[in-house]
């Protein structure tokens, strides 16, 4: 259970992170970008997750 709440807190914080750096570096803002930012950061995050684990079980 830890492992999983874990997991789950690491994929929110890049997402998080990933998604506010794509917001910042298009400039103006409108609702589809902020759509469109979210989906990107959401699978980049889920990326960067298991790259990490890929180079941790080495």
């Amino acid at each position: 259970m830890a492992r999983r709440l874990m997991a789950g807190a690491e994929l929110v914080g890049w997402w998080g992170a990933l998604t506010l750096l794509w917001i910042v570096l298009i400039g103006p803002v409108d609702p589809l970008e902020w759509l469109v930012g979210a989906g990107a950061g959401l699978v980049s995050a889920a990326a960067a997750r298991g790259a990490r684990r890929a180079a941790g079980d080495r």
